[in-house]
């Protein structure tokens, strides 16, 4: 036979709360009526409080702490974003400036070469070049409706630059002394001894000259240094503008000329403005005759 449990004593919930709820109240009615101020039960809730109050107290300071640094960033971005405002106007007006500067030394190289070279003249803006670092062939923002004609001589800086090859109403097309296929027919001013000036991007882009054949130093007078010029013998160029200065020299095989090579005059990784001689070659002879 099994036996039987016993009954287990069971206290409804309800009445444990009931009861837990009167023994609060009549525990806080005592403490009010008596002025107990150091009771188990504020003993008690001390423990239990004051830690929980302290940490509400250091997450409220330290709220309060975050929202002053999220307060202070937002000036200091905004007082950021003001200065790089400032510092990128300033920038700008640096680079105008310097692009003013610019002009103005190119301008003065252009006025002065006008003055050094008797020919009537145009100026002229560059608006395209091929691709690479040189100007040995580009387009000028000036044309037949200005008087330019194809052969016609073009200068800047401190000389020859080239020659126009091609003229459209209101553009033309320009080839630089040190394109490949470009030759002028040259001479050293110093001596007159004549020479052909060659262009070579490659040696351009090496050592920044360009070729020198032929010349005739009879006398050997010739030397590094030197300036050469366009000669009157040239059949497309005026005769006297400044091509560059001879920057290397040496006898040919046949001990009858001289090669070498000459440093520009003209510096072709930064043209802007050139001038264009309206005078022709054939013109100027003329008139010399």
């Amino acid at each position: 036979m099994r036996r039987r449990r016993k009954a287990r004593f069971h206290i409804p919930v309800k009445y444990v709360l009931l009861s837990l709820t009167a023994l609060c109240i009549a525990a806080m009615f005592a403490s009010f009526l008596l002025d107990f101020s150091f009771t188990p039960l504020n003993t008690a809730a001390g423990y239990a409080f004051i830690p929980m109050q302290k940490g509400i107290n250091q997450i409220g300071a330290w709220a309060d702490s975050l929202a002053d640094n999220l307060e202070q960033l937002r000036d200091v971005m905004k007082k950021n974003e003001e200065l790089q405002a400032q510092v990128d106007e300033l920038t700008t007006e640096l680079s105008t400036y310097k692009m003013e500067q610019y002009d103005i030394a190119d301008m003065r190289e252009l006025l002065d070469l006008d003055e050094k070279y008797k020919y009537k003249k145009i100026g002229a803006s560059i608006i395209g070049k091929d691709a690479g670092n040189w100007f040995d062939t580009f387009i000028i923002d000036k044309g037949s409706k200005d008087g330019i004609e194809v052969d016609m001589n073009v200068i800047a800086g401190s000389g020859l630059v080239g020659i126009v090859t091609e003229v459209g109403p209101n553009y033309a097309n320009v080839r630089s002394i040190i394109d490949d296929r470009n030759s002028v027919s040259a001479m050293v001013l110093t001596t007159s001894d004549t020479c052909f000036v060659n262009g070579d991007l490659e040696t351009m882009s090496r050592s920044q000259v360009i070729e020198l054949t032929d010349l005739t130093d009879e006398k050997d007078k010739v030397s590094v240094g030197d300036q050469v010029v366009t000669s009157y013998t040239s059949s497309k160029y005026v005769p006297g503008l400044l091509i560059g200065h001879i920057s290397d020299l040496k006898m040919d095989a046949n001990n009858l000329t001289k090669s070498g090579t000459v440093a520009p005059a003209v510096d072709f990784a930064h043209i802007k403005n050139v001038l264009v001689i309206l005078d022709k070659k054939q013109s100027v002879q003329s008139e010399d005759n």
